[in-house]
């Protein structure tokens, strides 16, 4: 299933249920859907930012949906009456911020800037509103954050050309017992720099598997890396793709993953010996990376010959680069399908690969 949905979308995300759905059209503000079928119905059309959104994020469970934006601020938007109700978090950056993400629990959540931290907010009940701390171990801008499944991790990327993993514990809304892993030890107070690996290009996402055993991150140099966490000894395993940069990637389970960027449509890598090696591209008549050279050689036609002709289409299902790809379907731990978007303004919902 694909919808062409606006111009450019810059993020992307779907209710519990997977109903509705929230996107970003590369302005101020969030265009919420209701999807029936394979047809999309705009129902919302929310406006609290003052410049382009960046991130979105929506609450399964308490169904709040949370967006950053280049105006360096953050809203979370709770459903009352029929209307979408923001409260603003001030998140105290002097940059734009670049993503968010709820936590597992729901209970606060994080937004990467370019103001080198990360800022966690959590609610405080005595003053009824949203309260930031900051993590302050970068040196550039942050691009990415995802939450390890304990509540208490992150993983961050940055253009520092480092992947960390950082403790977001708060005293009084955690406890000890979240931990549940040793892998990256016991004591984890707020802002503990836990791990930090540092690479040759940019970092450009990182996310958990579901067990929160393993670790994927992508770079700059269009290479896969996967860190083994289940124990203190911590294995890095690296696979060189000839693929373009990667800039989001999502876990189908523990043994394989799907990653999206500027080729323009989702690529598998799988669990081989206990290493993630290129399995296939998911959209493409063979399993070879023909899809990829196709897209590299139209690039450097039009680069050669100054050619850029507006009716040549792409042989893949979106025809710009994939930014986001979120879980659709699950069972368990597993999932069976996942939407994907890009900067073509389209909206695709694929079938999990075996």
């Amino acid at each position: 299933m694909y919808q062409r949905l606006a111009v450019t979308i810059t993020a992307h995300a779907w209710n519990g249920d997977k109903t509705l759905l929230a996107i970003c059209p590369n302005n101020n503000e969030i265009h919420i859907y209701k999807k029936n079928g394979n047809d999309f119905t705009r129902e919302h059309v929310l406006v609290g930012h003052d410049a382009v959104i960046t991130g979105l994020d929506w609450a399964p469970k308490t169904n709040r949906i949370l967006s950053c934006s280049q105006d360096r601020n953050a809203y979370v938007w709770t459903l009352s009456n029929g209307k979408w109700e923001p409260a603003l978090v001030i998140l105290r950056i002097n940059r734009a911020a670049t993503r968010c993400k709820w936590s597992p629990k729901e209970d606060k959540f994080a937004v990467a800037s370019g103001a080198k931290v990360v800022s966690v907010c959590y609610f405080e009940e005595e003053h009824d509103w949203w309260v930031s701390k900051h993590i302050k171990h970068f040196k550039s801008t942050v691009l990415s954050i995802d939450w390890h499944p304990n509540n208490i991790l992150l993983a961050a990327t940055s253009t520092d050309k480092t992947l960390r993993v950082v403790s977001a514990f708060v005293k009084g809304l955690d406890t000890k017992d979240d931990v549940k892993t040793d892998a990256f030890g016991t004591k984890l107070p707020f802002g503990t720099l836990c791990k930090e690996i540092p690479l040759d290009s940019w970092a450009l996402n990182a996310k958990w598997s579901p067990s929160g055993n393993q670790l994927a991150f992508t770079t700059q140099s269009s290479i896969l890396f996967v860190l083994e966490c289940s124990t203190q000894n911590h294995q890095l395993n690296e696979t060189k793709t000839s693929n373009l940069p990667f800039l989001d990637l999502l876990w189908i389970n523990e043994n394989a993953l799907v990653t999206v960027g500027y080729d323009c449509q989702p690529v598998l890598f799988k669990n081989s010996g206990g290493a993630f090696t290129f399995d296939r591209v998911i959209e493409g008549k063979q399993k070879t990376n023909a899809g990829t050279k196709s897209n590299l050689n139209l690039w450097k036609e039009r680069d050669t010959r100054g050619q850029d002709k507006s009716d040549e289409q792409l042989n893949t299902l979106h025809q710009n680069t994939i930014n986001f790809v979120q879980p659709f379907n699950k069972s368990g731990p597993n999932v069976s399908s996942f939407s994907t978007s890009g900067l073509d303004g389209g909206v695709a919902v694929w079938d999990a690969p075996n």
